[in-house]
């Protein structure tokens, strides 16, 4: 995984794969990396990083 969160939902979205906010708090979320088919989860990350915050805003998933 790159140390860059954005960098790493980007890769994961271009791929064909899909990612969803698992948990959302003021300072921090957790991403979960699934499948193509959105159903075995691959892996998951929490970050605190700003700029995964702001390209997220409302976002729930790869799918919005």
């Amino acid at each position: 995984m790159s140390t860059d969160p954005v960098e790493t939902l980007r890769r994961w979205q271009d791929s064909g794969a899909i990612w969803r906010v698992l948990a959302r708090r003021a300072d921090s979320v957790t991403i979960g990396l699934f499948e193509c088919t959105g159903g075995q989860e691959v892996d998951r990350f929490t970050s605190a990083d700003p700029a995964l915050l702001r390209f997220l805003e409302e976002r729930t998933s790869s799918e919005d």
